[in-house]
């Protein structure tokens, strides 16, 4: 079985960061692993609070793993501040880290600044060492200091991004209103990857799942194109069948064919 490695936050409500991440991974058929960088206080509705898991921790987590486990592939998600990003990069070139994937997560959906603002130059450190980096709209922004509104900026700006030294980047347009079309820039060149808005409210951890599938797929032996198509797939689908469980913005169907196999009532 392949083994896949999330560095990210943990989500208290689990439809985002580290338990998304686990439940993308299980679904996909590879054997998730942690290092949490973060604690969250969150739910449907909002984050309340974040406390950062020590640098030092952060350091003894990925170590551990390393040092005992061959990791097919890396997912990189919420870490907020620069000291992690720097034991992060520092610690994956040492274990010659493969298929990273970076989700370059900034804000929450409610809001939520989850990146200080003295690591939103830092994170740069980190793409830099990636496979591939999946920012969505808002995020290739501040990424490249320019305004995004329409697919020829999204180009532009997946090129500006991969001068920053990453091998592959992924464009998400879910934020913009019109559809959901991504764009792809790999050694094949542009790829467009057409979408459709889902009429739903519940999207919570969307980005985390979609990265944690690519490095799943990636772990499996898939190319970069074809594992951001089939992952794209797959958070349709789970974005289809999303459900809520509070008063927000609820979950994604992660394990949607468990759940129809057990006959889950939604309500």
């Amino acid at each position: 079985m392949k083994k896949v490695l999330t560095i990210a936050g943990s989500d208290s409500c689990g439809g985002a960061g580290i338990q998304a991440d686990l439940k993308t991974m299980s679904a996909l058929g590879v054997y998730g692993m942690s290092v949490i960088a973060a604690i969250t206080a969150q739910n449907t509705v909002g984050v309340q609070d974040v406390m950062d898991v020590t640098d030092e921790m952060v350091e003894a987590q990925i170590t551990s793993i390393f040092t005992d486990i061959d990791v097919d592939s890396v997912k990189i998600g919420m870490v907020s501040n620069s000291k992690t990003i720097g034991v992060i990069k520092k610690l994956l070139l040492k274990f010659k880290a493969k298929n990273i994937v970076l989700d370059p997560v900034m804000v929450s959906k409610s809001g939520y600044f989850l990146l200080k603002p003295e690591a939103q130059e830092a994170i740069k450190e980190l793409v830099s060492i990636s496979d591939l980096v999946t920012p969505n709209i808002p995020e290739a922004e501040v990424l490249t200091n320019m305004k995004i509104e329409n697919a020829d900026d999204m180009k532009n700006a997946a090129v500006k991004i991969k001068e920053l030294g990453v091998k592959n980047v992924l464009i998400k347009g879910g934020h913009r209103c019109n559809d959901a079309n991504d764009i792809l820039l790999c050694d094949e060149g542009f790829v467009n990857l057409a979408g459709h808005r889902i009429n739903t409210k519940n999207t919570h951890g969307t980005g985390c799942t979609l990265s944690s599938a690519i490095a799943s797929y990636l772990a499996k032996g898939y190319s970069v194109k074809q594992s951001v198509t089939l992952s794209k797939e797959y958070i349709t689908k789970a974005i289809e069948n999303s459900f809520s469980i509070g008063h927000g913005v609820g979950p994604v169907g992660h394990f949607i064919e468990l759940y129809k196999k057990a006959d889950v009532d939604f309500e």
